[in-house]
């Protein structure tokens, strides 16, 4: 609990046995729940989060049976959470646990109701040149959609007051535009917060031409 909210964390997990047990390691100790759901996962990964859970009893591992997508997974995660603030991260290891503070700080002051890790340092890797021209692509689009700016769209490291938290829809990767544009329509006050990254070259691959179109209706939609 920080400043009197209780604070949960979402992980949406698929295939990160290996990577999960050091991001489940280094949750800070103002975090009361982690909600960590494998998205039908063939590796480990549920095993990984239970094990974890018998050590820390803030942790709850979900299973999904059958591979649905991020956002499935984090609409899973909403739903079990019981947090005034909830915080989306990813479970390979890109977003690091102790930056969290820089996310949920701003909500608990009251100063913000959206915060938006915002990928200012690459800390180790860096992104391929044609995942960075879809980036800044994708990224002008929603600027200009929303009329504002906003540095880094596409971030899943994010964090919510339960009241400006979406209904989500969406079931895989378009699923953090789809929450920027219905936030921005609740009237949330939205922040970046600046967040290092670490990019893994292994883990190139899982975005493709189908996340692609499923951004265009998602931008055309919301």
């Amino acid at each position: 609990m920080l400043n009197g909210r209780r604070i949960s964390v979402v992980i949406p997990a698929y295939n990160e046995a290996e990577r999960l047990p050091g991001v489940l390691g280094r949750i800070p100790d103002f975090v009361d729940e982690v909600l960590v759901v494998d998205d039908g996962s063939a590796d480990g990964t549920y095993d990984a989060a239970r094990a974890f859970s018998e050590k820390d009893p803030r942790i709850k591992a979900i299973r999904l049976e059958e591979n649905c997508g991020k956002g499935c997974a984090m609409r899973e995660g909403v739903k079990q959470s019981t947090g005034d603030v909830v915080v989306f991260m990813d479970a390979d290891g890109q977003h690091k646990p102790e930056d969290i503070i820089k996310l949920v700080e701003p909500i608990v002051r009251g100063e913000a109701d959206m915060v938006i890790g915002a990928r200012k340092v690459e800390e180790r890797g860096k992104r391929p040149l044609h995942r960075r021209l879809s980036n800044i692509i994708t990224t002008r689009l929603i600027r200009l959609k929303l009329r504002r700016y906003i540095y880094d769209t596409q971030s899943g490291f994010r964090a919510f007051r339960r009241e400006f938290l979406p209904e989500i829809e969406s079931s895989r990767y378009e699923v953090e535009t789809e929450m920027l544009f219905k936030a921005a329509k609740m009237g949330a006050r939205i922040k970046e917060v600046p967040v290092g990254m670490i990019y893994d070259p292994a883990r190139e691959g899982r975005f493709g031409f189908g996340d692609v179109l499923r951004f265009i209706r998602t931008y055309l939609k919301f």
